[in-house]
């Protein structure tokens, strides 16, 4: 039987404090890219509480993202977008989700944007995070991104970290490893740096400015 909307409030608050998820409960978090970094974070955000998540993506579930990524066998070739929904769904019945299945430009980045508090960057592409960055550092000062770099390989677990790099941006992972480098992605090590933005973004929303 499915939980009401007030028994999982409850719960959550039991686990969190009253006061605390109330700030989770009335944040907008954007998640830029909904791959392995991305749809591991929109889980970690979804069971935590968050009232609304952004999901932005413009791909679909390929059976090469099953092992790091959080989709079914049974979605392959379905927009991630759509299938990530119909997941989170399940999991937080009664979070807001506004997927959007568009590539993200610098043109429509302060569209799709707009009522995020907290900016998680997720994407793969080099060229793509350093657009998003400069779009929300630049032209967003108002807003938190929380980024990664790093994630590759089969490196220590130690080595994924978060570090605050000015007062509304923070980054996360190794800062070095690269996929070709590395030697691929791992589902463990790119949950790591997913967790370590998700808990960046809680940490955030509580007030916690340090990393």
């Amino acid at each position: 039987m499915l939980p009401t909307r007030d028994e999982m409030r409850r719960a959550q608050e039991a686990r969190h404090g009253a006061a605390l998820q109330e700030k989770f409960s009335a944040a907008a978090v954007a998640v830029c890219g909904l791959g392995g970094l991305g749809s591991n974070l929109a889980v970690a955000l979804a069971r935590a509480g968050i009232g609304k998540l952004i999901l932005i993506d413009f791909d679909r579930v390929d059976v090469t993202n099953l092992h790091r990524q959080q989709y079914k066998a049974a979605q392959v070739g379905r927009y991630k977008t759509d299938a990530l929904a119909e997941n989170l769904r399940e999991i937080a019945p009664y979070v807001e989700l506004e997927p959007h299945c568009v590539r993200m430009t610098e043109e429509n980045a302060a569209g799709l944007l707009r009522e995020a508090d907290v900016v998680c960057e997720a994407f793969d592409d080099a060229g793509c995070k350093a657009m998003l960055a400069g779009a929300v550092l630049e032209r967003m000062p108002e807003k938190y991104l929380v980024a990664a770099s790093g994630m590759a390989g089969l490196g220590s677990a130690n080595e994924i970290r978060t570090r605050r790099l000015t007062d509304r941006f923070y980054l996360c992972g190794d800062g070095i490893s690269d996929v070709e480098e590395a030697g691929g992605l791992f589902s463990s090590r790119v949950m790591l740096c997913a967790a370590h933005q998700a808990h960046a973004v809680l940490r955030i929303l509580a007030g916690e400015s340090d990393v």
